[in-house]
C-alpha cells in the first residue's frame, strides 16, 4: 500500500512493451499501481497491456509513440486524464560500432531517445508531482556510462547524462516529496541482449525481473542503484580504484569488439 500511495495511481513506463520495460511494468502492476505504457511497436504493446490487465486486474493504457518524436509524445500524453505518480524511462537506442562508421542519423536518434526524451519527460511529470508532494522518477542508466566505452561511445555518453541528471534532480526534488533514481545496470538478459550475444553472458548479467525489482525497491533510498553484487564491485573498481585511462582500457576489452 505504501508503494501505491506514494507512486500511484498510474505509473508511466516508456519503452514498456517488452524486455526490461515489460519487467518494470509487471513489477509495478504486481504492486497494485495502474499503468500507462509507451512504445513504438503497437502489436507487442497491445499484447503486453492485455496480459497485465488479465494477470493483475489493473488499468493499463497503451500509447503507441516514438520516443524520438517528442512533439508527438507530448501530444499523446496531453490526451490522457491519468494522474502519473511514477515515471520509469527505459527506452533507449544504442548505435554500435566505431564512431567513424556511425551515421549522423544514428547519433541524432541516440540523442533524441536517450537524452532529449527523458529530460523532457522528467520536466513534464515532475511539475504535478511537486504540486501533490509525492511521486517518483526512475531513469535507466548503465555502467557503460561510468567511463568512456569504445564502440558504444555515444550510447555510453547518453547514459552518463541520465545518471548526472538523476543525481541533480534527486537533490532538488527530494525535499518536495519526489524520489528520483538512476538505475546503473550492467548486462541484462533481455531478448535484444540474447540475440546480440553469441557467447555466454558477461559476468554479473542479471534477469530483467531482478533488475526491475531491485530498482523499484531502491526508490527513495538514494540517487543511484546498481543491481547485483558483481556490478557494484565492478563500478567501485572502475570509478574508485582504477585511473580513468585504465578504466577506459578495461572497457575497451569488453566493448571494443562490438560491431
Amino acid at each position: 500500500m505504501r508503494f501505491q500511495d506514494t507512486y500511484g495511481p498510474y505509473a508511466l513506463v516508456a519503452g514498456g512493451s517488452y524486455g526490461l520495460g515489460a519487467a518494470f511494468a509487471d513489477a509495478i502492476a504486481r504492486r497494485g499501481v495502474n499503468l500507462v505504457l509507451l512504445a513504438r511497436d503497437e502489436e507487442r504493446l497491445t499484447a503486453t497491456a492485455a496480459r497485465l490487465r488479465d494477470r493483475y486486474d489493473v488499468d493499463v493504457i497503451a500509447v503507441t509513440a516514438d520516443m524520438a518524436d517528442w512533439d508527438s509524445v507530448r501530444e499523446r500524453l496531453g490526451e490522457l486524464t491519468a494522474s502519473i505518480g511514477l515515471l520509469v524511462y527505459d527506452a533507449a537506442y544504442a548505435p554500435i560500432g566505431r564512431f567513424e562508421d556511425v551515421t549522423d542519423e544514428q547519433l541524432a536518434q541516440a540523442a533524441a531517445v536517450n537524452v532529449r526524451a527523458p529530460l523532457l519527460f522528467a520536466k513534464l511529470v515532475s511539475a504535478p508531482m511537486i504540486e501533490r508532494g509525492r511521486g517518483g522518477i526512475l531513469l535507466m542508466s548503465s555502467l557503460a556510462g561510468s567511463q568512456g566505452s569504445p564502440n558504444i561511445a555515444a550510447y555510453a555518453a547518453t547514459k552518463a547524462f541520465n545518471t548526472i541528471l538523476a543525481e541533480g534532480l534527486w537533490s532538488e526534488l527530494k525535499p518536495r516529496g519526489v524520489d528520483v533514481l538512476a538505475c546503473c545496470a550492467g548486462a541484462i538478459l533481455t531478448p535484444g541482449y540474447q540475440q546480440a550475444e553469441s557467447a555466454k553472458p558477461a559476468p554479473g548479467t542479471l534477469a530483467a525481473d531482478d533488475v526491475a525489482e531491485q530498482a523499484l525497491n531502491a526508490l527513495g533510498k538514494g540517487p543511484i542503484v546498481i543491481p547485483g553484487a558483481v556490478n557494484k564491485l565492478g563500478r567501485f573498481v572502475l570509478t574508485r580504484l582504477l585511473s580513468r585511462r585504465a578504466a577506459i582500457a578495461f572497457m575497451s576489452k569488453n566493448t571494443g569488439g562490438l560491431s
